[in-house]
């Protein structure tokens, strides 16, 4: 077999490396291009946007656009709420969905193979669909908390949270994950005496780092982007999520665009950090293709 010779190595390398970078500035200049703008007022702003000024940090720079924005909207409220939204989502849907999967794959059952197909043809059945009888139901759920018995739970965090958690897509991820873990590992610890529920938390999802980082992904994005589903069962501002926020922003009349960027540019500072710390595990999932015995 021919060797590759090491000239053409470093060509490929370096042929990789340029498009990867090319990519990766591709993605980057609407965000750079949003924080920049963000930074000036709008004059400068509209009259950058026609040479590459537009992605540099020059001109009149300030934080005049977040003082006006934060004075305009309690947009500091509006972001925590869609933080702890979106947080206790995707943690309550990973711990469920994850519990789900098991009992899917490695417990015998009678009727799991049609409850499983079954939540599959879920998936094909859109959204938006289901909004109108969710909302009714919600309007007519009971709930004890702490102010005692209460019917409805509009304008409550609750409805923003749990008619999410129990999600399909997030079960198949999990049940096609666990499917290619090693069984020899599984029978092993059952014949030590190990509990399905010890099996559970000190064997399989250890080894589930790349479906969980993958599923919080997509859960963190689809949670965080939220926008029709709060807008038809909060009308209480302190607990709308950035999306009805934003919206609740643009609409009122005469905003600046600097003020808008410097919004958006609020509102994307947790979805970096949430997919930052969360990188390399998100990568390892691209470039695993399951776990050998």
């Amino acid at each position: 077999m021919a060797s590759i010779s090491p000239d053409n190595h470093g060509l490929r390398l370096v042929t990789r490396y340029a498009v990867l970078t090319l990519v990766a500035v591709i993605f980057v200049f609407p965000l750079l291009f949003m924080v920049m703008s963000s930074l000036k007022p709008d004059t400068q702003l509209l009259n950058d946007t026609s040479s590459l000024r537009a992605f540099l940090p020059v001109g009149d720079i300030s934080l005049d656009n977040y003082a006006a924005a934060f004075e305009r909207a309690p947009i500091g409220a509006f972001v925590l709420n869609s933080v702890l939204i979106t947080g206790a989502t995707v943690l309550l849907t990973l711990l469920v969905c994850s519990l789900a999967a098991f009992s899917f794959v490695f417990l015998d059952w009678s009727g799991k193979a049609v409850i499983f197909s079954i939540l599959l043809a879920t998936l094909i059945i859109p959204y938006e669909t289901i909004f109108i009888p969710l909302l009714l139901m919600a309007s007519q759920l009971p709930w004890i908390g702490g102010d005692g018995f209460e019917i409805g739970w509009l304008n409550t965090y609750r409805v923003q949270i749990i008619p999410f958690i129990a999600d399909g897509l997030t079960i198949f991820l999990f049940v096609q994950f666990f499917r290619d873990l090693p069984r020899e590992l599984i029978e092993a610890s059952r014949v030590e005496g190990a509990s399905w529920w010890l099996i559970y938390r000190r064997i399989v999802m250890p080894l589930s780092g790349p479906v969980i980082a993958t599923a919080a992904i997509l859960k963190f994005l689809f949670m965080y982007n939220q926008y029709l589903w709060p807008l038809m069962v909060v009308q209480d501002e302190s607990i709308r999520p950035v999306m009805v926020g934003l919206g609740y922003f643009t609409d009122q009349l005469n905003v600046p665009w600097g003020e808008v960027m410097a919004y958006l540019t609020l509102i994307t500072v947790p979805v970096l950090a949430f997919y930052l710390s969360l990188q390399r595990v998100f990568i390892s999932s691209v470039a695993s293709t399951g776990v050998k015995g």
